[in-house]
């Protein structure tokens, strides 16, 4: 069953991050935001077997599948590799998921965060690619995909092996579009090549597009200034041609009621607002950044084996961006693959000898291990 981009809501609602309640999700808010969201005439809800600790899947049942019709809606989920050791725990766990949110079949099912490393090689050991079309043979997932956390050169690998994929979800928003560990710019650029529908992931990068310092809201509030500062970056991700669907983490009826406003009769970005966004990120590009240009050519002398070039792309993602989770992951993925962590430096010189650029590396690394190896 192909894809049809033309019956897909450019607002999909993402139950990752729900209105809680004395620490439990508000399964009342949530009942009154699954209905606003369906009454706007949208119907693409996603979740995860780990959303909430697994109670994600439970409100899907308790606030959508229980109080609407099954063809009203349309219904994604995810298998996760780390919740899994043996081929066994895939049937276990699909069949959970079908009983947590009270459906016989998903819309759209997706291997969880493939990424090099871990995740990648778990779906691998574990056959979880053929048993994805053997599950739609089933009539248990109507689409097969992946969502996707690793380099545009796996990708390509991925999508090269696997022409059974019907979909793929990325993280892409302006902010990471030239991101060094992201690199959402190229796997966008890579996906709409080949034609592959996407679905987009924290296309206001978890609330932190939202709000921004008075200086960048105060140029996006000189061009509208009745729309909201989120409203940008979902624009910027559905002005984009091949995007299927864009998720919204939304936690509240405000924040439901601003985006259903964005994509109600939705307006791509003119050149103009584009020029506004390109500055408004060339500005946070500026954050002062580790000199390095990936030359490698510290890395083949390096006793320690440690990737003083992807330990720096990792430091400065953490500056620019003011995160840790992803620079962290790719720095954790490194180490795995049997590279050395910056704190292994011995200081023996060998890379500054070498270094075009004449970086002072070995207090780099350790400004480096004081960030990551923490």
């Amino acid at each position: 069953m192909s894809i049809d981009l033309t019956t897909m809501p450019k607002l999909g609602f993402g139950l990752m991050r729900l209105p809680t309640k004395d620490e439990q999700i508000d399964t009342e808010q949530v009942c009154r935001m699954v209905d606003a969201y369906l009454a706007a005439g949208l119907n693409y809800f996603d979740t995860a077997y780990v959303y909430h600790g697994g109670n994600s899947e439970k409100v899907v049942k308790a606030a959508l599948s229980s109080r609407h019709p099954r063809d009203s809606y349309t219904l994604a989920t995810k298998l996760p590799a780390w919740c899994m050791k043996e081929e066994a725990d895939r049937d276990r766990i699909l069949e959970e998921q079908l009983e947590r949110c009270g459906v016989s079949y998903f819309d759209f099912y997706l291997l969880h965060s493939v990424e090099e490393g871990g995740n990648g090689e778990t779906y691998d050991r574990l056959g979880c690619w053929q048993w994805g079309i053997q599950k739609k043979a089933e009539g248990k997932i109507r689409h097969f995909g992946f969502s996707f956390h690793g380099s545009p050169e796996y990708l390509e690998q991925l999508l090269d092996a696997h022409p059974e994929v019907e979909f793929v979800q990325i993280q892409l928003n302006y902010a990471d579009w030239e991101n060094p560990v992201v690199r959402s710019g190229r796997l966008y650029e890579i996906l709409h090549a080949r034609g592959i529908p996407m679905i987009i992931m924290e296309p206001v990068k978890g609330g932190t597009l939202a709000k921004l310092t008075p200086d960048l809201e105060a140029k996006f509030k000189a061009v509208h200034p009745d729309r909201s500062i989120a409203s940008w970056a979902l624009r910027f991700v559905g002005s984009l041609p091949g995007v299927m669907t864009i998720l919204s983490g939304m936690s509240a009826p405000e924040q439901m009621a601003d985006n259903i406003g964005t994509f109600t009769h939705f307006e791509p970005l003119t050149e103009q607002e584009q020029a506004v966004v390109e500055e408004v990120r060339g500005i946070m590009m500026g954050v002062p950044q580790i000199g390095c240009t990936a030359c490698r050519y510290c890395t083949d002398g390096c006793p320690m084996n440690i990737a003083i070039p992807d330990v720096f792309r990792a430091v400065n993602t953490m500056n620019l961006y003011h995160e840790e989770f992803r620079p962290k992951s790719f720095y954790g993925n490194l180490v795995s693959q049997g590279h050395g962590r910056a704190g292994d430096c011995i200081a023996c010189g060998q890379c500054e000898g070498v270094c075009p650029q004449h970086l002072p590396i070995i207090e780099l690394l350790k400004q480096a291990s004081a960030m990551l190896d923490k």
